[in-house]
């Protein structure tokens, strides 16, 4: 179904909706040059700090961000809509699994949607820490004097982030896009400065550089997947944040801005390294001349604030269309927006996140600690969107040997990155999968409970000959005029081009009669 921004009057507000997105939607993978490219360096299975190594990883770098984030997510799967509407649970719609049997394949694909998910919730903690931890830590690059207030200054930002919520993603939006514009030009500024002194970097757009480093390197090489992995982790977010701009205005950005500024700074941050090789902890603050550092470490906050925007709206997203589906309770959904649909504000989620947050901030104290806690949840999610987009795609009328060549080529890559990233379980890859955990248990509980209350009521309904006798004995008071009688139900809605969804109406549907 093609979304209604399409349309002509819509389309003129194209371009406010693209910056506004931009601040949204961007933020998480904008800021992830500030850590990604040094912790491919740290860490129990580092690799060594070689020319050959360093163009290896950008490789694979650039690679990551063409195939998971512009191939697989903005091309392929965001196609996959309920009406408007991203995130794993738009792609589960489209099979309707949810009267399925026990034991059947769309049973297990439903429970597979859920796992995945209830992950993203995991995810939605560890962003904004790891985001915000990462930028105020350059402080400790300019002074040590800074270094215990690290965790306070974080702890802060991340309290005005949320409290900041309840303005709506529109709001947020037309606030935090500028700046967000702002840090694109600057970083892929940054980067085009250092590329200017070392040019030859450039080979490393070359995939081969990447495929040769996998198959000579052995279980370091692999191992260094998980630190790659940091730069592509927001693509699930994008896909739930669908539904609040649109595919155009996401899709615009990226590869008018975005993406150019990335493999700029990524690059230019190589570059450095290949120059200094002792700056490859924080290559990322040795990019800008000592002058500029402190002004790089206030835009940066600022930037990694917003960066958390994209997980915290997706949740938001997730969660609404989770209790339309009947797998969450309904909680309080606050409409942000007149003119868009998708923007919303759910007051008990933004708290939640907040709290654990500010709980892991406290528990793991820096990025580098916290790196052991990210990918796990994003990279199960990833191999199950690719899974479900395969039955999607053949739902459609795609040609099998099409959708095979697709999703398998993303499988391939999506596994590579999962295996990789199990293997952070032990140094905190436990937490996601424990939230993922929890959020799954609430979501089977709750709808195998109101599956059970509906069949307890229907079983205690009276039969229609004592309704209709017990309305002649007490003789109703009827009143002339229209009746409007709120009523909930579940409808089907063909898809143009694709396979009947299936969606829970909210708000309830009205049904208008004369008594």
């Amino acid at each position: 179904m093609e979304e209604d921004r399409s349309k002509p009057s819509q389309c003129s507000r194209l371009p406010l909706m693209t910056l506004t997105a931009l601040g949204i939607v961007f933020g998480d993978i904008g800021t992830s040059p500030l850590y990604a490219m040094g912790l491919c360096f740290l860490g129990p299975n580092r690799i060594g700090v070689t020319e050959a190594n360093v163009l290896d990883v950008l490789s694979l770098i650039i690679w990551s961000l063409l195939i998971i984030i512009s191939a697989k997510y903005l091309l392929f799967v965001m196609r996959a809509d309920n009406h408007g509407e991203g995130g794993i649970l738009a792609l589960v719609v489209q099979l309707n699994p949810w009267h399925a049997r026990t034991g059947s394949p769309k049973y297990v694909l439903m429970l597979m949607e859920l796992f995945g998910a209830a992950l993203l919730y995991g995810d939605g903690t560890i962003t904004p820490a790891i985001s915000v931890l990462s930028a105020i830590e350059g402080l400790s690059i300019a002074t040590p004097v800074f270094n215990p207030y690290i965790v306070p200054l974080t702890i802060a930002v991340l309290v005005a982030l949320f409290l900041f919520q309840r303005h709506g993603t529109s709001g947020i939006g037309i606030v935090f896009g500028p700046i967000i514009l702002i840090w694109f030009l600057v970083i892929g500024a940054l980067g085009l400065r250092a590329i200017w002194h070392m040019p030859h970097v450039l080979a490393a757009i070359d995939p081969r550089y990447g495929v040769s480093f996998l198959f000579h390197n052995g279980f370091t090489g692999f191992a260094a997947l998980g630190a790659v992995f940091l730069v592509v982790t927001e693509g699930e977010a994008l896909y739930a944040d669908m539904g609040h701009f649109g595919r155009r205005p996401i899709r615009l950005a990226w590869f008018v801005l975005v993406l150019p500024a990335l493999v700029l700074n990524y690059l230019g941050q190589g570059a450095h390294i290949l120059g200094a090789p002792a700056t490859f902890k924080s290559p990322f603050y040795h990019l800008a001349p000592d002058w500029a550092l402190y002004p790089l470490v206030g835009l940066a906050t600022l930037a990694t604030a917003i960066a958390s925007q994209a997980v915290i709206s997706g949740a938001f997203s997730l969660t609404r269309q989770a209790s339309q589906l009947e797998q969450l309770p309904h909680e309080e959904i606050i409409q942000t927006s007149s003119k868009e649909v998708g923007q919303i504000y759910i007051p008990i989620v933004n708290w939640l996140l907040m709290v654990a947050t500010i709980g892991l901030v406290l528990g793991f104290g820096s990025s580098v600690a916290l790196a052991g806690a990210y990918g796990v949840a994003v990279t199960t999610t990833m191999v199950i969107t690719t899974v479900l987009f395969y039955f999607v795609a053949l739902r459609w009328g795609w040609h099998p040997l099409i959708v095979v060549a697709i999703t398998g080529t993303f499988l391939v890559v999506d596994i590579a990155f999962f295996c990789t990233n199990m293997l952070k379980i032990v140094d905190g890859g436990w937490y996601p999968l424990l939230v993922g955990g929890a959020v799954f248990t609430l979501m089977t509980t709750w709808r195998t409970g109101r599956t059970l209350l509906a069949r307890r009521l229907r079983g205690n309904h009276p039969p229609l000959d004592t309704f209709f006798e017990e309305l002649r004995r007490k003789r109703p008071l009827r009143v002339s005029g229209t009746a409007v009688f709120m009523t909930f139900r579940r409808s089907s809605a063909g898809a143009r081009g694709r396979a009947s969804t299936w969606t829970s109406t909210r708000p309830p549907t009205i049904s208008v009669g004369r008594p």
